[in-house]
């Protein structure tokens, strides 16, 4: 999820962080059992962590900058939201009636996230993250560059797919540079899996876009081969394999780094099919 070998090495300071040294984290002695946020997300809302299953990811509460906290504590209540297994309602967790609404796993540090909301305002973008660094960010730049179509969830986005959002109410997924787990005891952490796919499908309307990107070229083909051969998805490129990086997927800072050493970036866009799945269509 948000393990993302890509998240920037060394972002810019946030809009809020001008009072403070660069890189000045937030630390304060904290009586035991005190919430490290009082007003922002929680360490492990749905206690996820009781739950038997495979993770792609390891939640990660590091460093905090005090721009990243500032933001976390005012408007957490306003565009944040823990995943803690409580059916939500999307349109008015957006308050902006029936748009439509794409769903992101693993944002980093957000600023890719934020610049696609200010290229398409029109889109509201659930941004799904468990670094709560990212988190702040990402808060801080909707707030700074007014992007009301965002909202940052915090924990697992398998639990949000399974027990929080309607069937058919996703009109795309989103899905950059997700950890590669390299080492092959671990591929089966990776996310895309044929078994998310089938959870994803039935939250995905027909027609809704399966954007996935990594410059894990292993990872690539993996992720190529189960969405090729998942019967509620097809390649939007006819004849088929990696498509060419679209336009409204920014080029990152760190993505250009690796692209200037020489590292291959696949991007991959499926479309949802009409066909349901059921018990042995794979």
């Amino acid at each position: 999820m948000s393990d993302s070998v890509n998240t920037p090495a060394a972002p810019q300071p946030s809009p809020g962080d001008e009072h403070h040294h660069p890189g000045e984290s937030v630390r304060h002695t904290r009586a035991k059992g005190e919430p490290r946020f009082p007003d922002g997300p929680k360490a492990d809302p749905a206690g996820s962590h009781f739950e038997r299953r495979i993770r792609s990811f390891q939640p990660r509460r590091s460093r905090v900058t005090a721009g990243q906290a500032d933001a976390l504590q005012r408007l957490w209540a306003k565009w944040g939201l823990d995943i803690d297994g409580h059916p939500v309602d999307l349109a008015a967790l957006f308050g902006a009636g029936d748009r439509p609404v794409v769903l992101e796993i693993g944002f980093g540090m957000g600023e890719a996230t934020a610049q696609m909301a200010a290229a398409d305002p029109g889109t509201d973008i659930l941004a799904v993250d468990v670094h709560t660094p990212g988190q702040g960010n990402l808060l801080n730049l909707a707030d700074h560059h007014g992007l009301t179509n965002i909202r940052v969830a915090n924990g697992d986005a398998i639990i949000l797919l399974r027990e929080m959002l309607p069937e058919d109410s996703l009109d795309g997924l989103r899905v950059y540079f997700p950890d590669p787990w390299p080492k092959k005891r671990h591929h089966k952490r990776r996310l895309i899996q044929p078994e998310f796919l089938d959870l994803a499908a039935t939250r995905l309307r027909p027609g809704a876009i399966v954007h996935c990107a990594t410059d894990w070229e292993p990872y690539a083909e993996q992720m190529l081969e189960v969405l090729t051969a998942h019967p509620a998805f097809e390649n939007t490129r006819p004849e088929g394999g990696f498509a060419p990086r679209p336009e409204f997927r920014p080029l990152t800072r760190f993505e250009g780094q690796g692209l200037d050493k020489g590292h291959v970036v696949n991007d991959l866009l499926f479309r949802r099919v009409q066909h349901r799945v059921r018990a042995g269509d794979r």
